[in-house]
C-alpha cells in the first residue's frame, strides 16, 4: 500500500508561482510512473504531467514550457513548479502514482486557486 500526502496548494495571483509537493511511503524508485492531475469544478480530472522510472515526461499541451515535475529520491517526494499561473489552472490538484506493480494510487488533493 502506498500512501500519498500533497501540500503547497493556496491561493496565487495569475502569473504567479507555486510548488506543490507530494510526500509519499514508499522510495519513489521502486515506482513505475508518479503524475499529476487536476480537477476543475464540473470538469472532468484530467493529466497535468507524468514521469516514469526512465525519466520519461509527459505534460499536457496546456502546460507545456509553465510546469515542470520533478522528484527527490532522499526525500521520496514528487514535485510539481507551476509558474506563469493562469486562472484556467484553478482546480485541485492529485498526486498519482503507478507502483511497481503498476497498482495506482491518489492522493486526497490540493487545491489551487489562480485569481486576483
Amino acid at each position: 500500500q502506498v500512501q500519498l500526502v500533497e501540500s503547497g496548494g493556496g491561493l496565487v495571483q495569475p502569473g504567479g508561482s507555486l510548488r506543490l509537493s507530494c510526500a509519499v511511503s514508499v522510495s519513489i524508485l521502486s515506482l513505475n510512473v508518479m503524475g499529476w492531475y487536476r480537477q476543475a469544478p464540473g470538469k472532468q480530472r484530467e493529466l497535468v504531467a507524468t514521469t516514469t522510472r526512465g525519466g520519461v515526461t509527459n505534460y499536457r499541451d496546456s502546460v507545456k514550457g509553465r510546469f515542470t515535475i520533478s522528484g527527490d529520491n532522499a526525500k521520496n517526494t514528487v514535485y510539481l513548479q507551476m509558474n506563469s499561473l493562469k486562472p484556467e489552472d484553478t482546480a485541485v490538484y492529485y498526486c498519482n502514482v503507478l507502483d511497481s506493480r503498476y497498482s495506482q494510487y491518489w492522493g486526497q488533493g490540493t487545491p489551487v486557486t489562480v485569481s486576483s
